[in-house]
C-alpha cells in the first residue's frame, strides 16, 4: 500500500476509554452530554440533551426551528443502522406558482418563505421517547439552565450577527432586539440569555406533565429524587430504565408525546404563524409574508426510516435515503473502490485529483436525481454503474457537469450560474443578503458557521451521529415568544420544473445534512459527521478514507490537511458555482497544489486550518475500547469521554 504516513503530532490525542465517549461541534454542549452519561443516561439521552443546548449556544449555526437528521444503532441490534428523520416538509401553500408569482428566481435564502416545517424538535423527542430512558425535564434542564442564567457568547456569534446588523436594525427589529440589546453587539465571553427560550422549554415539559394526567409524573430527577423519593433503575441493553416514584415507561413515554403535541399543535405553532403573516424582508431584496399554516406544523410528525448503504473496503456505510445528501457520498466511494489504494491518499496529487474528479460525478447525479422521490438508488449505487462513472475521469479536471444516464429518466441540469444577485437587489446596488443562506465557505477559503454535529457512545453500545441545522439567527425574524426564528431549508428546491427537488407542497427539500455510521462485521464502529452544507460530505469523505485505507487514528485524520470541491451548483443560495473550483488548506503542500493546479483546477487557498468541522466517536467491539476525536478549527469544538 502507497499511502502518505501521517505526522504524529495532533492538535489533541484521541480520546480512549470504556464508559462513554461524546464529540461535538461546542464544548458545553459535549460537556452536557457526558454528563448524562456519567449520571446513569444513554447515548440517546446524552445527544437530546447537546441538541437542546447547541439550540442556546450555537444560534448561529442551528435553532428549534431548524431541522435534522441523525444516523444510530442500538446494543440489542448493533448491526441495524436506522435513520431518525427530523426533515420537515413544505408548506401546503408553498406552490412553485406562488414563488413566481412574488417574483422570485430562487427560493429565498433567508425570509420566512424559505422555511420548511420545523423538523429537529419533533425528531428529538421522538428519539428521547422511543430509545432514551431518563425524562423530558432532566434532559432539557441543560438547555434551560445556559438559555435562562446565560453562557459565554462564542465570537463567531458576534461575527455573524455583525454580518447582518443593518439588516436587523432596518428591517428585523424583533431579532435586533435579542440578538443586539442596546444596539450593541455582544463581544465574546460576554454572558448572554434567551429567556423566551427558556420559558418555551418550560411550557413543552409543563405540557407533558399536565398532559400525561392519569400517569405518575414523578419527581424529575436523573439519579437520586431530593424529596426522599425512590429511583428504579433497570438494565435492559440501551441503559438505565427509571422509574421515580412509581412513575412507569408508559407514563414517560405518554409526557414526552404531550410535550411532542404542544410543539405542534399548541403555543409555538400559533406563535410562528401569527408573527410570519406580516411582511418582512427576505435575501430576495423584497418583502413578503410567511405561507405557513398552524395545519402545516400540525401535519409533521418524525419518524425512523431504513439507512442507505454501501460495502466500501470491508466495512458498511450507512447513511440516510436520496431525500439527503448522504447517498452521494455513496456513490463517490463506489467510484473510488474501483481505484488502488495510491489514488486515495487526499494528500497526495493524485489522491486530491482523483477524490476531488469522483465527488464531482456523484455530486452531478445528486443535484439531477436526488429529491423526496422516486429514485433508482440501487442502479447509482451498482458496481457497473460506478464502473461507467469511474471511466468518465481522466488526468484532468473537468470543468463540465456531467450527470449519469439512467434508463428512462431524463437529468435535471439546473442553472448553472457562476454569479447572482437578485433583480431587486441588484437595481438597488445592494448586497446586504449576499450569502446569508447557509454561510459555508466563503470566495476567500474562510469556513463560516452553519451547521451543528453531534457523536455519541455508551458503555452498552448505543451510537449516534446526528447533525441538526437551520433555524439559525439569521434565517428570518425571531418570533419574539419564543426566542429563535423558522429555518431557511426550503431554499434546497428549485422553483424549475422538472427537477426531483422542485418544490411541491407536502415534500421534503433535499437537505444536505449527512451523518455517518460505519459498521464491520455487523457491528456499528464509529459515527462520524461534519458541518459545511454541500462540504458535509466532502470532509467526511476524507476522513473515511484516510482511517479505513490509510490506517490513520481518527484525531490525525481529523487533523490533516482538507480540501473540496466547488464545481457544482451550491445546494444554498444563491445557488452558484466555480467550473473546476477546488478549495484546499495550505497545509496540503506547495508542490502538490502546484500539480494539482497544472491538472487544472481552479485553487482557493483555504489557509492553514480553515476547512471541516468533523468529530467522531469510534468502538471496537471486541474489545469494548471507545474513542473520540473533535475539530481543532475555530477553537470550538470538543470531544470527551472516559
Amino acid at each position: 500500500m502507497t499511502y502518505t504516513v501521517p505526522d504524529s503530532f495532533t492538535t489533541r490525542p484521541t480520546l480512549q476509554g470504556t464508559f462513554g465517549m461524546s464529540a461535538s461541534t461546542h464544548w458545553l454542549a459535549t460537556a452536557s452530554a457526558q454528563a448524562v452519561l456519567e449520571r446513569g443516561g444513554n447515548a440517546f439521552d446524552a445527544a437530546v440533551a447537546t441538541a437542546f443546548v447547541l439550540h442556546v449556544v450555537e444560534p448561529h449555526l442551528n435553532g428549534p426551528g431548524g431541522d435534522m437528521t441523525g444516523v444510530f444503532t442500538t446494543a440489542e441490534n448493533p448491526g441495524e443502522p436506522v435513520v431518525l428523520m427530523g426533515q420537515g416538509p413544505a408548506p401546503a401553500a408553498a406552490t412553485r406558482e406562488h414563488y413566481l408569482a412574488e417574483g422570485l428566481e430562487l427560493v429565498p435564502g433567508a425570509g420566512a418563505l424559505a422555511a420548511a416545517v420545523p423538523g429537529a424538535v419533533d425528531a428529538w423527542l421522538l428519539l428521547l421517547r422511543d430509545h432514551g430512558s431518563w425524562e423530558l425535564a432532566d434532559v432539557l434542564a441543560f438547555a434551560i439552565g445556559y438559555a435562562r442564567n446565560g453562557h459565554p457568547v462564542l465570537a463567531r456569534v458576534g461575527t455573524t450577527i455583525a454580518t447582518v446588523a443593518q439588516l436587523f436594525a432596518e428591517h428585523w427589529p424583533t431579532s435586533a432586539a435579542l440578538w443586539m440589546p442596546e444596539g450593541r453587539i455582544p463581544a465574546e465571553g460576554e454572558m448572554v440569555r434567551n429567556e423566551a427560550y427558556a420559558r418555551v422549554l418550560d411550557r413543552l415539559i409543563a405540557a407533558g406533565d399536565s398532559g400525561a394526567a392519569g400517569s405518575a409524573a414523578g419527581v424529575h430527577a436523573p439519579v437520586q429524587a431530593d424529596d426522599g423519593g425512590t429511583t428504579v433503575q433497570t438494565t435492559d441493553g440501551n441503559g438505565p430504565v427509571q422509574a421515580i416514584d412509581g412513575g412507569s415507561s408508559a407514563g414517560r413515554e405518554a409526557r414526552i408525546d404531550a410535550a411532542r403535541r404542544e410543539w405542534r399543535e399548541g403555543f409555538v405553532a400559533k406563535s410562528a404563524v401569527d408573527f410570519l403573516k406580516k411582511p418582512h424582508r427576505h435575501s430576495s431584496g423584497a418583502d413578503h409574508v410567511g405561507v405557513m399554516t398552524e395545519a402545516d406544523f400540525a401535519a409533521f410528525q418524525a419518524g425512523y426510516e431504513p439507512a442507505t448503504t454501501l460495502e466500501f473496503r470491508g466495512c458498511t456505510i450507512a447513511k440516510t435515503g436520496p431525500w439527503g445528501q448522504g447517498p452521494a457520498l455513496l456513490q463517490t466511494l463506489a467510484i473510488l473502490d474501483g481505484f488502488p489504494d495510491e489514488c486515495l491518499d487526499p494528500s497526495t496529487a493524485l489522491g486530491a485529483h482523483t477524490i476531488l474528479e469522483a465527488q464531482k460525478l456523484a455530486i452531478a447525479d445528486r443535484d439531477s436525481y436526488y429529491g423526496d422521490a422516486d429514485v433508482a438508488m440501487d442502479y447509482l449505487l451498482s458496481a457497473d454503474y460506478a464502473a461507467e462513472r469511474r471511466a468518465l475521469i481522466s488526468e484532468q479536471a473537468s470543468h463540465e457537469y456531467r450527470p449519469g444516464t439512467v434508463a428512462g429518466q431524463r437529468p435535471f441540469v439546473p442553472p448553472l450560474r457562476t454569479e447572482y444577485l437578485p433583480p431587486a437587489l441588484a437595481g438597488r446596488g445592494d448586497t446586504t443578503f449576499a450569502g446569508v443562506g447557509e454561510p459555508t465557505v466563503m470566495a476567500t477559503g474562510e469556513t463560516r458557521g452553519d451547521t451543528c454535529h453531534i457523536d455519541v457512545v455508551d458503555q452498552w453500545g448505543n451510537m449516534i451521529s446526528a447533525t441538526p441545522s437551520g433555524g439559525w439567527l439569521q434565517s428570518s425574524p425571531t418570533i419574539p415568544e419564543l426566542g429563535f426564528c423558522l429555518g431557511s431549508r426550503l431554499q434546497m428546491t428549485w422553483l424549475e420544473e422538472g427537477a426531483p427537488s422542485t418544490l411541491a407542497p407536502g415534500k421534503r427539500p433535499r437537505t444536505t445534512l449527512t451523518p455517518t455510521l460505519v459498521l464491520k462485521d455487523g457491528k456499528a464502529v464509529a459515527a462520524v459527521g461534519s458541518p459545511g452544507g454541500d462540504q458535509q460530505d466532502q470532509w467526511q469523505l476524507l476522513y473515511l478514507l484516510r482511517t479505513i485505507v490509510g490506517g490513520y487514528t481518527p484525531q490525525q485524520a481529523v487533523d490533516a490537511p482538507a480540501l473540496h470541491t466547488t464545481s457544482v451548483p451550491g445546494s444554498f443560495w444563491p445557488r452558484t458555482w466555480t467550473p473546476g473550483g477546488a478549495v484546499v488548506e495550505d497545509r496540503l503542500g506547495e508542490e502538490v497544489i502546484a500539480d494539482l493546479e497544472r491538472r487544472g483546477h481552479v485553487i482557493t487557498r483555504a489557509g492553514d486550518w480553515a476547512l471541516g468541522r468533523l468529530s467522531s466517536v469510534v468502538r471496537d467491539p471486541e474489545t469494548g475500547v471507545l474513542k473520540a476525536s473533535a475539530n481543532p478549527r475555530g477553537a470550538q469544538g470538543y470531544a470527551a469521554g472516559r
